[in-house]
């Protein structure tokens, strides 16, 4: 693992004056500004050279997907925002960053100690980087979704600049706080509930108790019974097609017989970046069936394997997903971090931003059939997840879930970055907050932009979709 230069100076008023002084290179107003740079590429030439590498026959998925709304095409763009973002003011002060901060990368989990906590759940691109990075996609992704919802624009604003001042305050709260108090602080049902009492309605507060009890619901033996059948008395993965292949429908016999070879090895390889007690957990589960599945918005086309695997007996499953790690979109403007291999890069990220992780959250790199070596990361396919649904909130809602955002942004953040640097840049008045509202809105009219540019592509056949 690289190793991570500690904050300097090393005493909290010099920290502190470090923030301050990157006031004069990165004014906080700003971070107001965003105009497309003369020399922007296509946008579809962006999207479609981001998908080259990926599975050919599930890209048309991936644009299908991508030109359902602006808030899907948002999705799907992380690598067209950072494009953007490094032509934007950077404050030069960096941390963790998760590299795709929309509102639907924060949700419910599962801790190991099987509380339901709230955290950032997406890690694909995370990487070192400018910490506003992450606050301008969160405040550009409340926009998209409140527009949709047609929320009027002062509306939008609230809810962009309460999001904002909660990460701000939080941010200001934990550089008066131990290292020891940050890294401990994490956020469970207990405490949103209280924080969401005070801020939503009647109607608000029993959303958020359906999604708590949805969440516990999606565990890993309810991902059992809908991705499983039996046949001959035996449970197996049960096709979907296109969304979810069975290697027995996806290769001829010999080709399946070395993948799955393939992804056996990559499983007992994995295991050796665990720790050492779920180590010897994980081996006490056998293969029991693999299939390739289509995932997410942006991910779509990327390796994702799910494999099955039986405990005790045919009723104690294990369902594992092997996700693709390629180089983040970050990396061209932020550098390398250093990793081995990138799955290692996304396991050690979200390690770090997290309060807390999956238990079988690990890494491996493994030489597919093609001859092509590539990265893999591995976790829980679904421990009670839930997440939000912007499309049912009303302002009042979206405002208090952009709060709760805001504040598990900043407490990632604080964990990596130099938080007392960082509070000290933000200050105690609202001078970020108004400048990212603008910002959101502005970058909000270049994504309708660039969805619109993808969606002519699609007319006139520049690019196929496919629906799923």
């Amino acid at each position: 693992m690289p190793p991570r230069t500690p904050p300097t100076p090393s005493t909290p008023e010099e920290r502190a004056a470090l923030g301050r002084k990157a006031r004069a290179a990165a004014p906080r107003s700003s971070h107001a500004e965003y105009s497309p740079a003369y020399d922007r590429p296509d946008v579809v030439d962006v999207v479609e050279e981001q998908s080259a590498a990926r599975v050919q026959e599930l890209v048309p998925i991936r644009y299908g997907r991508m030109t359902e709304s602006p808030f899907r095409f948002y999705r799907g763009a992380a690598g067209v925002m950072a494009m953007d973002l490094a032509d934007t003011p950077q404050s030069s002060l960096r941390a963790q960053l998760c590299g795709d901060a929309h509102l639907l990368n924060f949700r419910l989990l599962a801790s190991p100690e099987r509380h339901l906590m709230f955290d950032i759940n997406d890690f694909d691109e995370t990487l070192p980087g400018p910490f506003e990075w992450d606050v301008k996609r969160l405040s550009a992704s409340l926009v998209i979704a409140a527009r949709a919802n047609g929320f009027s624009t002062k509306q939008r604003a609230g809810i962009v600049r309460a999001a904002v001042r909660s990460y701000r305050e939080r941010m200001r709260g934990y550089a008066g706080m131990g290292n020891l108090d940050v890294w401990y602080t994490r956020f469970d049902e207990d405490w949103v509930r209280k924080q969401f009492s005070q801020k939503v309605s009647a109607h608000g507060r029993r959303m958020w108790q359906e999604a708590a009890d949805k969440a516990r619901a999606r565990d890993n033996l309810q991902a059992f019974d809908k991705l499983t059948e039996t046949v001959d008395g035996e449970r197996r993965l049960a096709a979907d097609p296109p969304l979810i292949v069975p290697l027995r429908d996806l290769l001829d016999d010999a080709d399946r017989n070395e993948l799955e070879r393939q992804l056996v090895r990559l499983l007992r390889r994995y295991g050796r970046t665990l720790p050492s007690d779920r180590r010897f957990l994980l081996d006490q589960y056998r293969v029991a069936g693999m299939a390739r599945k289509v995932v997410g918005v942006g991910s779509v086309g990327t390796r994702c394997w799910i494999v099955l695997l039986l405990g005790r007996d045919s009723e104690d499953p294990l369902i594992l997903q092997a996700k693709e790690a390629g180089p983040s979109v970050l990396e061209p403007y932020c550098g390398s971090a250093g990793y081995r291999t990138q799955g290692e890069r996304v396991v050690s990220g979200q390690r770090l931003m997290q309060a807390t992780s999956d238990i079988f959250l690990g890494w491996e790199r493994v030489d597919g059939l093609d001859g092509r070596r590539r990265d893999f990361y591995v976790r829980q396919l679904r421990d009670w997840k839930g997440i939000a649904q912007p499309e049912l909130m009303v302002p009042q809602g979206m405002r208090a879930f952009g709060e709760l955002f805001g504040a598990t942004l900043a407490r990632a953040h604080a964990r990596s970055g130099d938080r007392i640097a960082i509070a000290a840049y933000l200050g105690s008045g609202d001078v970020f907050d108004r400048a990212l509202a603008e910002f959101a809105e502005l970058y909000a009219d270049q994504n309708e932009r660039d969805f619109d540019a993808l969606a002519k592509a699609v007319r006139t056949g520049r690019v196929a979709t496919q629906s799923a």
